[in-house]
């Protein structure tokens, strides 16, 4: 029986568990927008800007791993187009999560507007996961707003609604920048934007306009008496926004908040129950990732064409104000108080695969950090619904604790092992320094440790027999044949064994390299 009986480590792992076990990725402070089911539409689905949203789980390692492209992606992209994350693991979020198809994580969804406004193109993003290649597909999907006007249609394009404002970009290059998408995205509607290249066939419109130098920007307020007026700032969003808001002023985004007044929906019950079945289908596929763990509107000279059918977005789901909940703290892990418990647990011949944490006579915050990590592991697959091997504390009190050390030159300090006593092999967590340092025990880092040992993957070193003592001699029941008898298993039955005791989700290690399951490489987590 092991003791539950916790030392001043486990209670300091408690604490540690208080908190709340998801996170989400992306803090207040991020260039990354945090929408949900509530301020999606007013966000995206009503916005002129193109977006990409990423649906995650803040326990999914390849989420984990997109994290600082995806923010260095919404730097780059800052007043050019909108880069959101939504934390499927939130109960509030499941049905909009839902809604999306969403089937794994991360999934990174480019939206950009349709020819009817709430009613954005939905398109999954397929792309490379990288900040650069997550930038150039986004830019590639801004709506291009822009006019290109040469000499045969100048006239055109300034008679073309006389009273609004102008503004004109003359420059030598013939592909619209993502900056002026953007400003011309600002102004729609107020501000007409175009572009003359400079070339020999726009001599005339260069000659009208005095224009020798590129790129130079031109604002005509409107009216046929109006002077245009030349930009000699800086070629900066925020600045050229500044100088075309003295015609007109750039749109908000998102748009303002309109209030109605509420009425009672008809369908009201059939929603609801959509939403249910939504939601219940999200929840099997996300539970089913983690268990195998541990995707315009205006014409333009350009002719951009969106051949796309625009598909109507979700609606989103408003609900109520909840409580909150505070999530229960992750137990501490269990103690092995006695050598006999070691054995019995992990090192016996009979025992599977066992993560044990040797904690010194007087824990420093290096192992009460470490041990909370574990607990918030172990919490974490109870709470999926995920099975483990289990996981152990061993405290300098326990003599096997100095056995371990000694058999297997350990130091005295804290360390993180895997043991498996019926296959008899040991590893210890990666270290950089020659000891355990606090890099070596986030949470990251104790996770990777903890799949690589389910994947059979790393090297493994030969635990010494003296930490595997043969299981006890029992007395021969029937006289005459011999007084005593050991109870070694063939190794067939023991296979059977090892394999009822650890789960089906964490499949025993192989003992060879040729046996060994190889992880599949992707870098979308898969169900």
């Amino acid at each position: 029986m092991v003791h539950s009986t916790c030392l001043a480590v486990a209670g300091a792992a408690l604490l540690l568990g208080a908190l709340p076990v998801h996170a989400g990725l992306y803090p207040k402070s991020s260039a990354v927008l945090q929408i949900n089911g509530k301020n999606y539409d007013r966000e995206i689905a009503q916005s002129n800007y193109t977006s990409i949203v990423e649906f995650y789980a803040p326990w999914c390692g390849h989420c984990k791993n997109l994290q600082p492209a995806y923010e260095k992606a919404a730097q780059s992209l800052a007043g050019l187009a909108k880069v959101a994350a939504v934390d499927c693991d939130e109960e509030a979020n499941k049905p909009f999560c839902g809604k999306f198809g969403v089937q794994g994580f991360p999934t990174l969804k480019i939206i950009k507007p349709g020819k009817t406004p709430g009613k954005p193109i939905v398109e999954d993003y397929n792309g490379p996961r990288t900040a650069k290649g997550i930038v150039d597909s986004v830019i590639d999907k801004i709506p291009n707003l822009v006019k290109k006007v040469e000499d045969k249609n100048l006239e055109a394009f300034l008679a073309e609604s006389n009273e609004t404002a102008k503004a004109i970009l003359f420059t030598d290059k013939g592909k619209t920048s993502a900056l002026m998408k953007a400003i011309a995205i600002d102004f729609k509607g107020s501000i007409n934007v175009a572009q003359i290249r400079n070339t020999d066939k726009e001599k005339a419109s260069l000659a009208l306009f005095g224009i020798d130098k590129f790129p130079t920007l031109l604002l005509l307020p409107g009216g046929k008496e109006a002077e245009g007026i030349v930009y000699d700032g800086e070629l900066k969003k925020d600045a050229m926004v500044k100088f075309l808001s003295q015609a007109a002023a750039p749109n908000p985004d998102p748009a303002p908040l309109k209030v109605k007044t509420s009425k009672p929906k008809k369908d009201s019950k059939k929603d609801s129950k959509k939403a249910s079945k939504e939601k219940e289908a999200f929840e099997k596929s996300s539970s089913s990732q983690a268990s195998s763990e541990g995707k315009t509107a205006a014409a333009s000279a350009t002719e951009e064409v969106l051949e796309e059918e625009a598909t109507e977005s979700p609606k989103p789901i408003v609900e109520a104000e909840k409580p909150i909940v505070l999530p229960d703290p992750a137990p501490p892990i269990p103690i092995l108080s006695t050598e006999a418990e070691l054995h019995a647990e992990c090192l016996g011949p009979r025992t599977g695969t066992c993560i044990l944490a040797l904690v010194p006579e007087t824990p420093d915050e290096l192992s009460m950090v470490a041990v909370g990590h574990l607990s918030d592991i172990s919490h974490k697959y109870v709470q999926h619904k995920r099975t483990i091997f289990p996981f152990f504390v061993v405290p300098a009190s326990n003599p096997g604790y100095n056995k371990i050390r000694e058999s297997l030159n350990l130091d005295p300090a804290f360390d993180v092992i895997a043991v498996n006593g019926r296959r008899g092999w040991w590893r210890r967590i990666q270290h950089w320094e020659g000891k355990i340092t606090k890099i070596d025990v986030t949470e990251e880092a104790i996770e990777n440790f903890i799949d690589a040992i389910r994947l059979g993957e790393g090297a493994k070193g030969k635990l010494p027999e003296s930490l595997t003592p043969e299981e006890a001699v029992i007395e021969d029941p029937n006289p005459g044949e011999g007084t005593k008898t050991e109870t070694k298993e063939a190794v067939t039955e023991t296979i059977s064994i090892e394999e009822v005791k650890e789960t089906e989700a964490t499949k025993p290690e192989a003992e060879t390299k040729s046996e060994e399951p190889k992880a599949k490489e992707s870098v979308k987590d898969e169900l």
